[in-house]
């Protein structure tokens, strides 16, 4: 059975940092939590920080294998590891620097990087202990002898169903707004961070302050973070104002680049660059000319989100933002397929909300919310 997601997990350690060393890597199925294949392997005198970075590659190269068109979530309780992987550290540790090379050639674009706390990350440690004290470990989980059994977290299913009210710290609450309306969201041209960057019109203006409304009546809002177009500032700042808060400005969260279809309709688009359009719809790999792909924007975002939980652990953040970074949102929480952004629709100055628990799960709590009529 082909499968569309994977999640990778992996760990390493070594008794003495350096010392004897050994990483643990596997292969899950997010549906049903199932192992579908696992490695462990000692790497003779290292450190703590190769040996995690060996497992990381392991598990890569075990979801090449095993899981070759899927995408990945890669779950390590190294934050060094996540961190660098993700963009937001250097990597300055001359051993570390081909290693991460190497992993990054492996990770397929859009792979997302999620740090886990330790006691999330047991069947990996497991692997690279039971390698380091000589005990076999078979490829396939199932064909395991006698032996110390690798315990198996709950799939993410399985989480759900028990129920979000028992998670043990208060989940990061994200809520996306989408900017206000502008003469280009009318006429339903393109409008990505390369073009003509148009401001609110007054309808936008108007909704803006509905949201502000809505937002302060619920309260509890901790921060407003804001993309750096016109659009989004303009919403950003009638909404902070009504808070009682400063917008911060973060690039990650600017709307993709759609290069020279800025400011054309989809019909003039599909008049003027009919190859170029049905290349862009049939791939989210493929940019339009001149912008950026759809993959790409989703590395982005992804790496945007990170430092806001990060940030802003167990807080409420309002994110003013456009369409395409609440979608590939939306989408990663789903774990649908990137298509899946085509049959979206979100409305100007709308509302969606996100929830990320500290063990890496999320749930979707509302989408496209319109302030005025609440």
């Amino acid at each position: 059975m082909s499968l569309d997601h994977v999640i990778v997990e992996a760990d390493g350690g070594s008794r003495g940092n350096p010392g004897p060393a050994a990483y643990g890597a596997l292969v899950r199925d997010p549906a049903t939590g199932a192992v579908i294949a696992q490695q462990g392997k000692t790497l003779g005198r290292a450190t703590n920080n190769v040996a995690e970075y060996s497992g990381l590659i392991a598990g890569l190269e075990l979801a090449a294998e095993y899981a070759p068109n899927a995408s990945i979530e890669v779950r390590m309780d190294s934050k060094l590891v996540i961190e660098q992987m993700a963009g937001r550290w250097k990597i300055k540790h001359p051993d570390l620097q081909p290693l991460a090379m190497k992993a990054q050639g492996l990770a397929p674009f859009g792979t997302e990087w999620t740090w886990v706390p330790r006691a999330q990350n047991a069947a990996a440690d497991a692997l690279a202990n039971m390698a380091l004290d000589g005990v076999p470990i078979p490829l396939k989980p199932e064909a395991a002898g006698p032996g110390p059994a690798v315990a198996q977290e709950p799939s993410d299913l399985q989480k759900a169903l028990q129920g979000w009210g028992a998670q043990a710290e208060p989940p990061t609450q994200l809520i996306f707004l989408r900017h206000g309306e502008t003469p280009h969201t009318v006429e339903k041209r393109f409008s990505g961070s390369g073009g003509d960057d148009p401001s609110l019109s007054n309808t936008g203006r108007a909704q803006a302050a509905a949201a502000a409304s809505y937002l302060s009546r619920i309260g509890g809002v901790d921060a407003v973070v804001t993309s750096p177009l016109q659009r989004t500032r303009e919403t950003a700042a009638v909404v902070a104002a009504g808070l009682g808060l400063e917008p911060v400005v973060d690039d990650g969260w600017v709307e993709c680049s759609f290069g020279d279809w800025d400011g054309y309709t989809f019909a003039e688009v599909q008049q003027k660059w009919p190859d170029a359009l049905n290349a862009w719809l049939d791939s989210t790999s493929v940019a339009p000319p001149g912008g950026e792909s759809f993959d790409a924007c989703a590395r982005r975002v992804r790496s945007a989100r990170d430092g806001l939980l990060t940030r802003y652990p167990g807080k409420t953040v309002v994110v003013v933002t456009h369409v395409t970074p609440i979608k590939l949102m939306v989408r990663s929480v789903l774990q649908a397929p990137m298509a899946s952004m085509f049959r979206m629709e979100l409305k100007p100055a709308t509302l969606t909300e996100i929830n990320w628990y500290a063990d890496g799960l999320a749930s979707l709590r509302s989408f496209n919310v319109q302030p005025s009529l609440v």
